[in-house]
C-alpha cells in the first residue's frame, strides 16, 4: 500500500497533528499514522469521518490515480 501523502497534507493544512484527527474521528493516532504510512486499510466508516473532520472528500483524499 502507499502512503497516504494527499491525507497527510490535509491534516497539515489544517493545522491538525495526528493526535487532533484521530481525536476529532475516534481512533487512536497511532491509526492515523498508520493510515498516512501506508500500513492500515481504514473502513469506508473511518474514511467518511476523516473526509469530514478535514473537509474533503472520499476522491480527494483516498482515491489512487
Amino acid at each position: 500500500m502507499a502512503k497516504n501523502l494527499k491525507l497527510k497534507s490535509a491534516r497539515a493544512a489544517r493545522d491538525l497533528s495526528q493526535k487532533a484527527l484521530a481525536e476529532a474521528v475516534g481512533v487512536t493516532r497511532q491509526t492515523i499514522n498508520a493510515i498516512e504510512s501506508g500500513d492500515y486499510n481504514p473502513t469506508i466508516n473511518l474514511c467518511i469521518a476523516i473526509c469530514h473532520a478535514l473537509d474533503k472528500t472520499l476522491d480527494e483524499l483516498f482515491w489512487e490515480e
